[in-house]
């Protein structure tokens, strides 16, 4: 693609490299065959091709307003375009950079501003979000639509509460315990941790969260502290011969990857894996107890875990292995809509992506859906009409064996098979 970068960004990192992707894009538009927002509304300008144009003509000089904020802020970001591309565009690197400038140039709304600011202070911190949750528990009915996930996914005390594994093995690896999932889904890690264990690995939880929410909410300043912050924490564990830093959510494990880029010179002390890698390279069939047919299953690879991470298929060979009945559902590579904040401000896009994925889901009439990210999770289990789990829930009854994974969606599972 044709481009003359206005002079203001011509020396500029950020117009360099805005340049060299811009370049790469040869405009053949497969990209939009797999695009959420262009499938739904037909717009070119809500596919990856119109929103690379939009940004081509910012970053040439064009004064931007409203309306390109809004088409840029309707992309879920969701990478589909990038596993399309024959070019192999960087299209969500080049999506951050129009996006950044756009909104040094246009102001958003008062409310959006203050919005995004009050995520930004509350979905990272756990404590804060559990104070912020246990009022609007008890006034549910009366809490916007949108956040009420949160509230319906909260964990009681017993299920938080619970004895993580000594560090007693020779294998150790950290993961990050903190953000959303902390607060509302604490068992996650837990479980995995359990599970890590039994193949002779001691999981050892770090606090923190890997700066994604800010990054997405357009606070790159707030995002790289956080990221600078864990890299400094995880710096004093070196000497503890740690494996891999880990998480059991597919977006932050995305983010992980993405420190190197963010944040140049920088160098992450363990290599980042999302929690399927790890499984993935282990032999968990000498765990698995029990006998006879397991539950089905259809899976929802993460936008974050299939495009993002390139991990697709793994989680589903894992649960295949442990003899969990895996059905095949119609447009796996679409987005489901939650894309991590997406779901509170763009709601109505967000809900008709989710109707639609349900729909697939459930077609092929699974006992069970299961994902792989807290977000995916908590948007799709507020409309779901059937048991929807983390996928570690599954691993963890067929490998654990002492049905204490807790999951009330399993029992509600078994009692249907």
């Amino acid at each position: 693609m044709q481009t003359r970068i206005a002079p203001a960004y011509r020396e500029t990192a950020e117009g360099q490299r805005a340049e060299a992707i811009l370049r790469s894009c040869v405009h053949c538009g497969f990209c939009n065959a797999n695009c959420p927002t262009y499938r739904l509304f037909g717009d070119e300008l809500d596919g990856p091709r119109g929103r690379i144009y939009l940004i081509k003509q910012v970053f040439e000089g064009h004064e931007p307003g409203r309306s390109t904020q809004a088409h840029l802020d309707r992309c879920l970001t969701c990478r589909s375009c990038e596993t399309t591309c024959p070019s192999g565009v960087p299209y969500a690197e080049l999506l951050e950079l129009g996006r950044r400038e756009v909104d040094q140039r246009v102001a958003r709304p008062a409310g959006e501003r203050l919005l995004r600011r009050f995520l930004r202070r509350v979905l990272p911190e756990p404590r804060r979000l559990r104070r912020l949750l246990f009022v609007p528990s008890l006034f549910a009915r009366w809490l916007p639509r949108r956040f009420r996930p949160l509230v319906a996914s909260r964990p009681s005390l017993t299920e938080t509460i619970r004895v993580w594994p000594e560090a007693r093995h020779a294998r150790r690896m950290i993961v990050i315990d903190g953000c959303v999932q902390a607060a509302v889904r604490a068992d996650l890690n837990l479980l995995a941790a359990r599970i890590l264990d039994r193949l002779g690995i001691s999981l050892v939880r770090v606090p923190g969260c890997c700066g994604a929410v800010s990054q997405h909410l357009g606070a790159e300043a707030d995002a790289l502290e956080r990221m600078r912050h864990n890299l400094d924490a995880w710096r004093h564990l070196v000497g503890d011969d740690i494996e891999a830093v880990l998480t059991t959510s597919s977006a932050c494990s995305l983010m992980l990857t993405e420190y190197s880029r963010l944040l140049p010179g920088e160098v992450l002390p363990f290599p980042a894996r999302d929690i399927a890698e790890v499984l993935a390279g282990e032999d968990l069939g000498r765990l698995v107890t029990g006998s006879g047919p397991r539950a089905r299953v259809c899976f929802h690879p993460p936008c974050t875990l299939q495009h993002g991470l390139r991990l697709d298929g793994v989680v589903e060979g894992l649960l295949e292995r442990l003899g969990f009945r895996l059905q095949a559902f119609a447009d796996p590579g679409i987005c489901c809509g939650s894309a991590g904040t997406y779901s509170l401000f763009e709601a109505a896009t967000s809900q008709r992506l989710r109707t639609d994925k349900l729909a697939a889901l459930t077609a092929p009439d699974p006992e069970i859906i299961a994902t792989a990210n807290i977000g995916c999770l908590l948007h799709l289990e507020a409309a779901a009409d059937r048991p929807l789990v983390h996928w570690l829930e599954l691993v963890a009854e067929a490998v654990l064996g002492d049905g204490s994974t807790g999951s009330p969606v399993l029992g509600s599972a078994r009692e249907c098979r």
